[in-house]
């Protein structure tokens, strides 16, 4: 069975199931980006369950799917927390996890804003195998997916990555910027990566959205010892969501394409994601 069967048809099965088994949709509003943040926080007491998934194939090497499974929970108005459960597939060599990441995003300031900045900090337990691509920092490449998954799951990683993010909304439009610094826990330099996100609201039913589009850059900016664009990794990707009716999951897809040598030349994003709405109501319920 092939890979974009296999993708279809969880998706398909995801989609299916999720209105009997998940709570109606909360209202908040969505950037369509995959790679960018904006600066949207997470209802308190909601839970998004998200799977990003990215396909690939290095030139010479074997393709893959990398994928993040991300469950967001609203802890406080200005606070939310995250937590990712990653793997990956590689053709003619195997399927493997790849470690977890545990994410929080603090609002900066309250009320409305034309402007408003949010901090991220994540940890991150994971082996050189990760193929998620949810961030692109430093002098990453795509010689870095072409090594084999046996030699590369022995490479333990611990680090912390850090986000400035900015976003505002004008009219129906979402401008969102993130500046990326990312530390490996023990003596290699900090590295450090951008995005920069405009997305437009299409659709809507309600305060519910139901089409966006929108568009991202990202890529490497060197590290501490050489902060620059040249030999680094950078995409240009199209993004477009929609929100199945009803109480329908919602659906990304984004086609990224490498604008440098060192990047991948496609990249096909992923995603679908559903929310319980009042999930700590519903818990106290039970009780």
């Amino acid at each position: 069975m092939s890979i974009r069967i296999r993708l279809w048809l969880f998706c398909t099965a995801f989609a299916c199931l999720s209105p009997f088994t998940l709570a109606q949709q909360s209202q908040e509003n969505e950037g369509p980006y995959f790679v960018t943040y904006p600066q949207y926080m997470e209802e308190p007491g909601d839970l998004e369950i998200d799977l990003r998934a990215v396909q690939g194939k290095p030139n010479g090497g074997n393709r893959f799917l990398g994928s993040a499974l991300e469950f967001e929970y609203g802890t406080r108005a200005w606070w939310a927390t995250e937590f990712y459960l990653d793997g990956q597939w590689t053709q003619n060599q195997s399927a493997i996890f790849t470690g977890w990441r545990l994410e929080n995003r603090f609002r900066l300031l309250q009320g409305n804003h034309p402007i408003i900045p949010i901090l991220y900090v994540e940890y991150e337990n994971l082996n050189a195998a990760d193929k998620s691509l949810l961030e692109v920092v430093g002098f990453d490449s795509k010689e870095d997916t072409a090594v084999p998954n046996d030699i590369a799951r022995l490479e333990h990683e611990h680090e912390l990555e850090t986000r400035l993010i900015v976003g505002g909304d004008f009219n129906h439009w979402n401008l969102s910027g993130n500046f990326i610094g990312e530390k490996d826990l023990s003596n290699k330099p900090w590295e450090f990566g951008y995005t920069a996100g405009v997305g437009r609201l299409l659709a809507s039913a309600g305060t519910r959205q139901i089409l966006s589009a929108g568009v991202e850059f990202y890529g490497g900016l060197g590290d501490w010892h050489r902060f620059t664009v040249r030999d680094t990794s950078q995409y240009l990707g199209p993004c477009l969501t929609w929100r199945l009716p009803g109480r329908g999951p919602l659906l990304r897809v984004s086609p990224a394409f490498g604008l440098t040598s060192q990047s991948h030349g496609f990249l096909l994003r992923l995603g679908i994601s559903q929310e319980i709405e009042r999930l700590d109501r519903r818990i106290r319920g039970l009780f």
